[in-house]
């Protein structure tokens, strides 16, 4: 575990690491960056740089921890990417239901394969599912959500690439907003932004505004018209200061 700069979590449990590019929203991944970068310092977890790597010997961590925490899971690969064996993605959620003084928060693109397994998954009420939504193109990803059996149900519109003012926000407990960050990030508009605050105040959505993004993110901030907005779906921990 690791103290994560993600300023919707806690801490990061990575017992898979890799991924691979499967829409827009991964054109600048942050973790494959950080992975290769990782890999050339001779960390041993990364040395397969960002091909999709099981780590099984982390599996069992969380049961270690006995200080309760939010937990990102996998912030450097996606549990449900076709290269993740369906039983260690099993396995891992076991964990979860075992370690019930944290919060798990997994977030994934492959929302496919989330449905196919969830009548497998025990969906305690401890982990928290999401899916990205970045364009809309993607919209099925929130719709497919809402068919698995996660009794919290969240949407990450990170990077938001374009307006999806029309997605349909009913079911979905959460929604974090953020614009891309780091060289080449691409532009948020302010109105994308507010347009997705008025729909989650619409639906009772908890809506978390993460940041503005561009090159200097720490210089945008995460103000919307003077307010920011930090909401979990379920009365949690106040968010980190900065």
């Amino acid at each position: 575990m690791a103290a994560s700069k993600i300023e919707w979590t806690e801490e990061t449990w990575n017992p898979v690491t890799g991924c691979t590019k499967c829409s827009r929203g991964c054109e600048h991944c942050y973790a494959e960056k950080f992975a290769t970068r990782l890999q050339a310092m001779g960390n041993e977890r990364y040395k397969n740089a960002f091909q999709v790597t099981v780590h099984r010997d982390l599996f069992d961590r969380p049961l270690s921890w006995t200080k309760p925490k939010m937990i990102f899971v996998n912030s450097m690969s996606d549990l449900f990417h076709p290269d993740v064996p369906e039983q260690d993605i099993l396995d891992l959620f076991r964990v979860m239901n075992q370690a019930t003084q944290h919060t798990f928060q997994v977030l994934t693109k492959r929302a496919d394969r989330l449905l196919e397994l969830s009548g497998k998954i025990t969906w305690t009420d401890n982990i928290w599912m999401g899916v990205s939504v970045e364009d809309n193109k993607v919209f099925n990803r929130c719709e497919l959500l809402k068919q698995t059996g996660a009794k919290i149900k969240f949407v990450s519109a990170e990077p938001l690439l374009e307006s999806i003012k029309d997605i349909d926000l009913e079911g979905i407990d959460w929604l974090i907003v953020g614009g891309e960050s780091g060289p080449g990030s691409r532009p948020m508009k302010e109105e994308w932004v507010l347009e997705l605050r008025d729909k989650a105040k619409e639906t009772g959505t908890a809506f978390f505004f993460k940041q503005w993004g561009g090159i200097k993110k720490k210089a945008a901030g995460c103000e919307l018209q003077g307010k920011t907005y930090k909401e979990y779906p379920v009365k949690k921990k106040k968010a980190k200061r900065k």
